[in-house]
């Protein structure tokens, strides 16, 4: 359905609204104000004029004229929105809060970087034809405007509009960013993927998103490819969320939907896998990365995305919230998702779950920690602490965790770098591995863990980590198991056994020299445990050791004194580790790929956050039941101490390990990797791939991560955060 149907109503309903504010905004462009000169009316005058450029796309894309301007000037339109955030320019931004206070100063210099943010976001809504949103957010900035112009204004008077804005304004946004997760009729990306001539890269500028030389040559490249491998691509990709719920017993024919989660780019893949997903009786939803404050979270991006001109910039924004967020919003939030929520039930209760298609291969990014930056109070981290808790608990109220499933995969982007072409079909070979050669490696495996009581962990060379982890008893060994033999249907590529391990015992030191989560750099990360709580961490990424603390504390414990050890693994593919030593790539990879390439620890939520009590069997009949731990299990009594709705996988590579062994009641000792090489007897074919070439001393303390949360963030299961229902 076009947009400009779909939304008619709601446009109509504030036309009027938006060509008074559109008339007000020309004024303060065009100097018009009774502003004295200086930096706050040079501030005005470019975000009036910003504006002005907004309200010209939007009657462009209304007219059809930007569907006949060259691909040249569609570059070159793209470009110039996006290139005040390129890092050669964003230190004269406004929208860089350094630059803003140390121009605008100190009392405003923050709060207006926020509004200048905030307000960028309306390019998103010209292009979807949103006109509400549009006048919303216009209507803010000359609210703010006036109140400067009137020469009376505090910082507190200018937070206070801001406050009061996204209070009144909650359920617009809010609502609107649940029913785009369950209505099909909000087609605007799904109209491009499956319309668009994919064959003319022109359709990469329908979406509004920054494109970069990344989006362009995937495009590019997708379309070199023959028919027939675009849909095997896609398979792998579909027959692995089919997979997901044949392993649960589900039944996939009472579900009606699916959301599709993608990199821009990839549109010749997924729209075949979307006519796969429609031969299994589902519809897709695709919804755009949340745009606006009171949907965001963090800087982690869920939708479908594309190459980000410059991450300091989300960085920079990540707690903007800092402004607005009390219990009296954390309680207008939960009522306004709650409503939406209401609205849409019969359309939860179809939702199948996420099918995700990820990318790596972009520049590890390491983050400036900057002062003029808003930064959470402890106050507020507690209660994004506490709303992550009772958002989760409503999502799961309409989405039944049982009954749902996800996939997810992952591929390069060009900026992987020269090979890439190669790259990408490497990945496409690992993420293709037989899955029988590896069930009954993985099943020998098995077989010593469930006859041990705890496995140890040890590094090697300058890698000092020594970690204990406890392990689930057995009440019968002949029909039950510890760990979960993964053979890649929802988690692709093949390669780990899994379990969630007992906190009571598990103690000790990880330790990684470099690693990169949620794409974010951490340099010597080390995670004290005890009885399986975090209690210690530290890294060397700052020259003050605190700063260091408060970024593991932001990042990776989201604002919480202490996280559980959710899981522990033993990822087995060789073959993975090897190509990407090949490549060079190690720090670059997902945790997807990364996760199977040695032992890993995650910090947050088990495997089966909100399924515990789903029956889940290995290939050889016999039932995981390691499902709960001491935090878990609570969720019987009290869901807000047993969930912590996040899942941040570590893992250390084989070349920094020493040894990993598994011990008995008795304290017998069985070798299961030594040295980084794999000595367990039915194993052995596992260091094959380590023959066909050698690892360099360099990536022996280069670790690889990520955060499963990406996957499951607005579904409520599994791992993930899901105030991300709404972001």
């Amino acid at each position: 359905m076009d947009y400009r149907v779909l939304l008619k109503e709601e446009n109509e309903a504030v036309k009027e609204r938006f060509e008074l504010a559109t008339e007000r905004i020309r004024e303060i462009a065009s100097g018009k104000n009774e502003l004295p000169e200086g930096e706050v009316s040079r501030y005005f005058k470019q975000t009036a004029a910003f504006l002005e450029k907004c309200r010209a796309i939007y009657a462009a894309v209304y007219d059809g004229i930007l569907d006949s301007c060259t691909l040249e000037e569609l570059q070159r339109e793209n470009r110039k929105f996006y290139e005040e955030l390129f890092p050669e320019n964003y230190e004269s931004s406004f929208a860089n809060p350094a630059y803003a206070v140390k121009s605008i100063g100190e009392e405003y210099g923050r709060i207006l970087s926020f509004l200048y943010a905030e307000l960028r976001s309306e390019r998103v809504f010209c292009f979807e034809q949103n006109l509400e949103k549009m006048t919303y957010l216009n209507e803010l900035f000359i609210e703010i405007y006036c109140m400067f112009e009137s020469g009376d204004v505090s910082y507190h008077q200018v937070k206070d509009a801001i406050y009061w804005f996204l209070y009144d304004y909650a359920e617009e946004w809010i609502g609107w960013r649940v029913r785009e997760m369950f209505d099909t009729s909000l087609s605007f990306a799904t109209s491009i993927v499956m319309g668009a001539d994919l064959t003319n890269i022109r359709y990469l500028y329908s979406y509004g998103e920054y494109i970069s030389e990344n989006e362009i040559r995937m495009a590019q490249y997708l379309s070199s490819l023959p028919q027939e491998e675009i849909d095997e691509i896609a398979f792998t990709f579909t027959d692995g969320y089919r997979e997901g719920f044949a392993l649960k017993n589900v039944d996939l024919s009472k579900k009606k939907t699916v959301n599709i989660r993608y990199n821009i780019g990839f549109e010749r893949v997924i729209r075949a896998a979307v006519y796969q997903f429609r031969e299994m009786g589902l519809e897709p939803v695709i919804y755009r990365a949340a745009v606006n404050t009171l949907n965001k979270r963090q800087n982690l991006k869920v939708g479908y995305v594309s190459s980000n001109p410059n991450e300091q910039y989300d960085y920079d924004h990540r707690f903007d919230e800092a402004i607005y967020f009390d219990k009296r919003m954390l309680d207008r939030k939960l009522t306004c998702m709650r409503k939406a929520y209401e609205v849409f039930a019969e359309e939860a209760e179809g939702f199948a779950g996420p099918a995700c298609f990820e990318v790596f291969g972009e520049i590890p990014f390491e983050p400036e920690s900057k002062p003029e930056a808003y930064r959470l109070s402890e106050r507020q981290q507690n209660l994004l602490v506490e709303y992550s808790a009772e958002s989760n608990a409503l999502i799961n109220e309409f989405i039944n965790q049982d009954e749902r499933s996800f996939t997810i995969i992952a591929y390069p982007l060009p900026s992987i770098g020269e090979q890439f072409e190669e790259i990408f079909e490497e990945v496409r070979k690992v993420n293709n591995l037989d899955k029988e050669k590896y069930k009954e490696i993985q099943q020998n495996m098995i077989r010593v863990l469930d006859r041990a009581a705890f496995v140890k962990i040890m590094g090697r060379g300058s890698n000092m980590t020594n970690l204990t982890i406890a392990l689930t008893d057995l009440e019968d060994p002949e029909t039950q198991t510890k760990f979960e033999n993964c053979l890649a249907d929802v988690n692709i590529p093949v390669g780990e056994v899994f379990t969630t391990p007992r906190l009571k015992g598990t103690n000790g030191l990880l330790h990684v020299g470099k690693v990169y989560l949620n794409g974010l750099c951490y340099k010597n990360l080390r995670i004290q445990f005890e009885d399986g709580m975090v209690t210690e961490y530290s890294c060397d990424n700052f020259s003050e050791e605190e700063e260091g603390r408060k970024f593991i504390k932001e990042n990776l414990l989201f604002n919480r004194d202490t996280l559980p050890m959710g899981e522990f693994a033993i990822g087995t593919n060789t073959t993975a580790y090897v190509m990407a030593a090949k490549y060079d790539i190690m720090s670059k990879l997902p945790i997807l790929i990364a996760e199977k390439m040695g032992p890993h620890v995650a910090l947050g939520d088990t495997c089966y956050s909100y399924s515990e009590d789903v029956r889940v069997f290995n290939p050889d009949g016999k039932e995981i039941i390691a499902k709960d731990n001491e935090c878990s299990v609570l969720r019987k009594e009290n869901p807000k101490k047993a969930y912590f709705n996040c899942h941040t996988d570590i893992t250390i590579p084989y070349e920094a390990l020493g040894r990993i062994v598994a011990v008995n009641k008795e304290r017998v000792e069985v070798p299961i990797i030594l040295d980084g090489r794999f000595v367990l007897d039915g194993t052995f074919r596992l260091n094959d791939a380590f023959q066909k070439t050698e690892t360099s001393e360099s990536e022996m303390e280069t670790g690889a991560g990520g955060l499963v949360e990406d996957i499951l963030q607005e579904d409520g299961a599994s791992s993930n955060t899901d105030e991300d229902a709404i972001d």
